[in-house]
């Protein structure tokens, strides 16, 4: 194999950073690696911590952000690979998810403001089966207000966080849910409402943008009680937003509802758990940390140890 290349390889993202910071962890021992760099780059780097400038001497992007609550597939590019990185946008993707019921936020996930409370108890499994039949196949979406969809150049989250309303509705749009399975119900957890609520000026800015009242109706469990929680697996087309299926499933058996686990499974051939012949395997995000804090010894063809792991689950771009 010649070096240096491009390629595109996995990493299986952890909950709580941004896809971003991951990106740019990767991107200093990318910087400093024979894989990817030419010896005379190499040399220039060596030993040092790059400014912003300096991550600009190789291209390297992602290929679809998961949001900080999210974990799983996050595809990676170095140099031509970026050029690639588009397919991974509109390709088929899998998710598994769980959903606690009967708390609604603003962002329809667990690290957004609690917008409202709704009853939970009545909601059966047999309830929450026969509505996700609603959900299969080409169905029109409404995208939540915050995401980084933008209305006339500007991110739809914006309008909701600075209470400026809306040019026009939310469009709803085309997607297709290949597959919607419920494969956990009443699961055993720990976890919670979010107790952030919005203030009186954060629900003003939220019904200035969005044209509709926020409301906290009083529903809450009582002494060592929990609200329902199960989870969902899916296969969906690219542009599909897991948040709003979870929050729309939720209305639809009489609740409210939001993300409180959220990972991605499968984005294109790259794959948590590999299982066709043409799969890709993920590198796991403790080989960048480590990596990150001590490189450790080279092996006998030169390469340190995260380096050997890109190895074996990159794909090499011509």
């Amino acid at each position: 194999m010649q070096f240096p290349m491009s390629a595109l390889f996995g990493v299986a993202k952890p909950s709580g950073p941004t896809s971003m910071s991951i990106i740019n962890d990767v991107k200093e021992l990318v910087t400093q690696s024979k894989l990817f760099m030419d010896a005379e780059k190499l040399e220039k780097n060596k030993g040092k911590k790059l400014s912003r400038r300096g991550r600009n001497e190789i291209k390297m992007g992602q290929g679809g952000t998961l949001d900080p609550l999210a974990d799983g597939v996050l595809v990676v590019g170095v140099g031509k690979g970026t050029k690639k990185l588009s397919q991974f946008l509109d390709c088929v993707k899998e998710y598994r998810t769980t959903v606690l019921l009967g708390c609604e936020t603003d962002s329809y996930d667990s690290d957004g403001s609690r917008v409202a409370l709704a009853p939970w108890r009545h909601v059966t499994r047999e309830q929450v089966e026969s509505a996700l039949d609603k959900f299969r196949g080409q169905i029109q979406q409404t995208p939540p207000i915050f995401s980084a969809l933008k209305m006339d150049g500007r991110p739809l989250y914006e309008y909701a966080r600075q209470g400026i309303p809306l040019p026009r509705p939310i469009e709803p749009r085309p997607v297709t849910v290949h597959s919607l399975e419920l494969v956990e119900w009443n699961i055993k957890h720990d976890f919670k409402w979010p107790e952030q609520t919005l203030s009186d000026q954060q629900k003003s800015a939220m019904e200035t943008a969005t044209g509709e009242c926020v409301a906290d109706a009083a529903e809450t469990p009582e002494e060592g009680e929990v609200p329902t929680a199960f989870v969902l697996q899916m296969r969906v087309s690219g542009g599909t937003y897991v948040r709003s299926i979870a929050h729309d499933l939720a209305h639809e058996v009489g609740s409210a509802g939001c993300v409180v686990t959220l990972t991605r499974t499968r984005q294109g051939q790259f794959a948590l758990s590999p299982e066709e012949e043409d799969d890709k395997g993920c590198v796991p995000w403790e080989v960048f940390a480590k990596a990150s804090v001590e490189l450790g010894e080279k092996d006998s063809s030169g390469l340190y140890a995260w380096e050997q792991e890109v190895l074996s689950h990159l794909e090499v771009v011509a």
